[in-house]
């Protein structure tokens, strides 16, 4: 078994009301950002680090996850484009069309809503040397 894992966050849960519609949105944008489907179950589904579930699923507590904005990292303005029109077309909403900001030189980013209401981001920082792309761990 083989895991990527970034600097700062291991893992990240939401709990939603529609597991289906989550998995459909989730699907279609991850699959812009080459992020495959890790694994999934009835009461969950998990990509990499974000692991979305049911409130009934053992590894929540009972309770929806409130809004919360995640963004992700894309390689190019054009991947940024495709994740906003993907999102779309997976039962996203519109909040933040794809473009500029003024975060920093060479910030371009879309928002979107998934189906429970989070902000959803997809962000090119610019042409930039990484490290890694990722840390690899191997079990």
């Amino acid at each position: 078994m083989q895991i990527h894992r970034g600097r700062l966050i291991d893992h990240i849960q939401l709990v939603v009301a529609d597991i289906a519609a989550a998995k459909r949105f989730y699907t279609a944008v991850f699959g812009v950002l080459e992020i495959p489907l890790g694994g999934e179950a009835a009461d969950h589904v998990w990509f990499d680090e974000l692991f979305i579930s049911t409130a009934s699923s053992p590894a929540a507590a009972g309770q929806l996850t409130g809004r919360v904005h995640l963004a992700f990292q894309a390689t190019s303005r054009d991947v940024v484009d495709r994740f906003y029109a993907a999102g779309l077309e997976a039962g996203g909403r519109d909040n933040g069309k794809p473009g500029e900001r003024s975060y920093h030189p060479g910030y371009y980013g879309a928002f979107l809503l998934d189906p429970e209401g989070n902000n959803i981001e997809a962000v090119y920082h610019g042409p930039a040397k990484a490290s890694a792309r990722s840390v690899v761990f191997e079990f």
